[in-house]
């Protein structure tokens, strides 16, 4: 005779079932077929024979890849600097709306609207933006008297990744501003009304109250932001195709043109499996500086 308790999990395990089995479908087949391939000499359009087995040759291969570690330091380069900003901007533009003031409301509405943009319409925009003979940046920077002259910023290798980095930024700060917005209505006014009475400067009351509130929700959206900014594509496919010179070449659109423009399935496979590795890395390092961030930050007094 099952107790109670085991009844109620025999339930649970029933109700998650299909969802499981979704999850196996779409999830699970999909990354162990890959993890197969990147083993195999897999071509997209092969000759109908079965990929020979190489081991380990394709890994090693990308890792002695001068263009892949160009590659994966340049898609490092975007996220950290994309995610920093986004944060730091996220943060202060979540402060700002977090005040009373007539329109709050409707800023805050407006500040929705570039991460409600598709990411393909943000790309196509800023695409216009940047245009070297008609775009609306050089014609505000020429009138402002910043630059001399309209610039190609999308065609030249110095600029077209700062470009790219700029629209992203852009249109993902919002995620950030939301979460934080969020985690400081929770915070109730009487903690900095009694922190302003014992005298406690602005800086203090943010490191003593606000910071260890926010730190949760900014941690979610930093991870968030850090696997996007990571794997990012899509903008770039649209803006600058990973030019100009792969200039603008990440890790993702260097999968891309490895598996579906060389149809090399085996090595491009491999270059994927790393890709996710890195970003596993580089979300435990992320999520272990803020966790020691906010245990700092809650042993904080005064």
């Amino acid at each position: 005779m099952l107790s109670l308790r085991q009844r109620e999990q025999r339930q649970a395990w029933v109700l998650l079932a299909p969802m499981l089995l979704v999850m196996l479908l779409l999830t699970a087949w999909p990354l162990l077929r890959t993890i197969w391939l990147s083993f195999t000499d897999a071509a997209l359009i092969g000759s109908g024979e079965s990929p020979a087995w190489v081991g380990l040759e394709n890994y090693l291969f990308a890792i002695t890849d001068p263009d892949f570690q160009t590659s994966l330091w340049r898609t490092l380069y975007f996220t950290v600097v994309s995610v920093a900003f986004e944060g730091v901007i996220g943060v202060l533009v979540a402060l700002l709306l977090n005040q009373k003031f007539a329109g709050r409301n409707i800023l805050r509405v407006l500040v929705i609207l570039p991460w409600a943009l598709p990411t393909i319409v943000n790309a196509m925009m800023w695409r216009l933006n940047f245009n070297p003979d008609y775009g609306s940046i050089n014609a505000l920077l020429t009138q402002l008297g910043i630059i001399d002259g309209y610039r190609s910023w999308l065609g030249s290798p110095d600029s077209a990744l700062n470009a790219v980095m700029f629209a992203d930024i852009w249109k993902n700060y919002p995620l950030v501003t939301l979460l934080v917005l969020a985690a400081l209505q929770s915070i109730p006014d009487d903690l900095f009304e009694a922190a302003r009475l014992d005298g406690a400067s602005a800086w203090r009351r943010f490191r003593a109250i606000t910071f260890p509130a926010i730190v949760g929700a900014l941690s979610v959206a930093l991870v968030l932001r850090t696997i996007d900014a990571f794997k990012i594509f899509d903008i770039i496919y649209v803006m600058t195709r990973g030019g100009p010179v792969d200039s603008t070449k990440t890790l993702s659109f260097y999968v891309y043109q490895e598996s579906f423009s060389y149809l090399r399935a085996g090595s491009g496979a491999a270059y994927a499996m790393l890709m996710t590795l890195l970003c596993a890395v580089l979300i435990t390092i992320y999520m272990m500086l803020l966790l020691r961030q906010r245990r700092k930050g809650s042993a904080y007094e005064g």
